[in-house]
């Protein structure tokens, strides 16, 4: 009877988000001005559309994603041409290899090897054990380029280690590893280019409207201190948020101890993995030199780990990735393309830059941080990251260039800021990986969400004022 009365509920709450979307669509098409273009107007309210579903969630995130490709189609807002251009960018190829670079790690012990003498030899204490998967996090980020799958391949080994030492759900030690795996995986992001959708999205939008992009050396230089920052003040907050109870970390210890002897020496399938995860870093490092988009690097990885006599892991393996993910992408760089196409973008420039906006924006001082806390609130209403950064940046690429700013800079600040979304569960696919492991509450993340985001945009702002002053990255 509970369960029945619960899914008629769930289904009461979706009917009210989706017909709240679809009267959201039909009075912007029908209300707009009628000077503005019938493209114009249908792809704007297509954005908002897909924005709600994206947020709220009543249909999975793919259908949502399709089915912003239908309306774009259906109601003639571009060309088709157009409405699926998304899929020909190589930022979908790269999820799609990323998510086959993690699976195939997952096929060696490379992984649980790193973890189980992190923990064997820092896991004598609640304080060790943290900090060693919050490194670990960040370590991961150099050759799963995805927060989702790191957060994914971490639940396990937290539930395991919490189970080991009794903490219960209730307790802080347990809210301390689960919001700070959420936390760490959305630090992880940050400095390196491949490590994040956002990163890879705001590279392709500024390819897309400038001609112009951040090579993956360029990105990490930039982003170095504000990653380092957040490593140090990020699970500072969730160690005051969350000050553990006292537990026996020995029982933890000696499995974590006797995993790491039962895997034994590295096998020819460990070194052989260790060996195109160095040549693919080699190539995204040395990007500058070549001319070739960090997609190339990850495909060419996924092609040598499933090479006969070169490669350690069959193909059928391999190809097991999350579409849901792929279509996200793909649907929301096609909405990207959209704006442009049909001048949409154009009446929402008109519409968010007023003169007393530009003035403020003239001057790079006030600019950066606007831009900065302007991002952190937008990325609030759009909790998807994705849908925030390809909505988001065309605006601020336009009023730079309207204010004399270098865009790349406007663009960068913001793109590092959507990445952390710590308040609410839905702001980051790390956050809600980790809350469907049904341990953990969105009051949890209120708190030390609030005091990461504070603490973040000071440091983002701080580092724009300093480092990348001096290095000349300067709008």
């Amino acid at each position: 009877m509970y369960k029945t009365k619960k899914l008629k509920m769930l289904i009461s709450n979706r009917m009210v988000i989706m017909t709240f979307a679809t009267i959201l669509l039909v009075s912007i098409i029908y209300f707009l001005p009628e000077q503005v273009s019938w493209g114009a107007r249908t792809t704007i309210g297509i954005m908002m559309y897909g924005l709600i579903l994206w947020a709220f969630v009543p249909i999975p995130i793919g259908m949502t994603s399709l089915l912003v490709l239908v309306l774009l189609i259906l109601l003639q807002s571009v060309e088709m041409e157009v409405a699926l251009s998304g899929f020909a960018s190589p930022a979908v190829l790269l999820i799609i290899a990323g998510m086959m670079i993690a699976t195939g790690v997952n096929q060696t012990n490379l992984m649980d090897r790193l973890t189980y003498r992190l923990l064997s030899k820092w896991g004598k204490s609640a304080k060790g054990i943290f900090i060693s998967l919050f490194s670990l996090m960040q370590l991961q980020a150099f050759i799963i380029p995805s927060t989702a799958v790191r957060t994914s391949l971490m639940m396990p080994l937290v539930s395991s280690t919490l189970d080991a030492v009794g903490a219960k759900k209730e307790t802080n030690f347990s809210k301390l590893l689960l919001v700070g795996t959420a936390f760490a995986g959305n630090v992880s992001g940050v400095a390196i280019l491949t490590a994040a959708i956002g990163n890879i999205l705001t590279v392709e939008i500024l390819r897309l409207y400038l001609g112009t992009t951040l090579s993956y050396v360029e990105w990490f230089i930039y982003a170095l201190p504000i990653w380092l920052l957040l490593m140090l003040v990020v699970p500072f907050i969730l160690w005051k948020s969350f000050p553990p109870e006292k537990f026996s970390f020995n029982i933890l210890q000696e499995e974590m101890n006797e995993n790491l002897q039962k895997i034994g020496p590295y096998t020819i399938e460990d070194k052989k993995c260790l060996g195109i995860l160095g040549f693919t870093i080699l190539i995204w490092v040395t990007e500058p030199f070549h001319g070739y988009h960090p997609t190339f690097g990850a495909l060419l990885a996924v092609i040598l780990m499933t090479m006969p006599g070169i490669g350690f892991v069959q193909w059928k393996k391999m190809i097991d990735v999350n579409f849901d993910m792929v279509l996200l992408i793909g649907a929301t760089l096609s909405l990207g393309f959209a704006l442009i196409e049909s001048g949409a973008i154009d009446l929402l420039e008109v519409l968010v830059t007023p003169d007393f906006v530009l003035e403020v924006f003239s001057n790079p001082w006030l600019a950066i941080p606007l831009a900065v806390i302007v991002s952190q609130i937008y990325h609030l209403g759009v909790t998807n990251v994705s849908t925030a950064v390809v909505t988001i940046m065309p605006v601020l690429i336009s009023l730079s260039q309207q204010a004399g700013l270098d865009p790349v800079v406007i663009s960068f600040a913001a793109s590092v800021t959507i990445l952390l979304g710590y308040i609410l569960i839905v702001e980051t696919m790390s956050n809600v990986v980790v809350y469907s492991s049904g341990k953990i509450s969105q009051r949890d993340f209120l708190l030390p969400g609030l005091y990461s985001t504070i603490a973040s945009t000071i440091i983002t702002i701080l580092v724009a004022f300093t480092w990348w002053r001096w290095l000349g990255f300067w709008p």
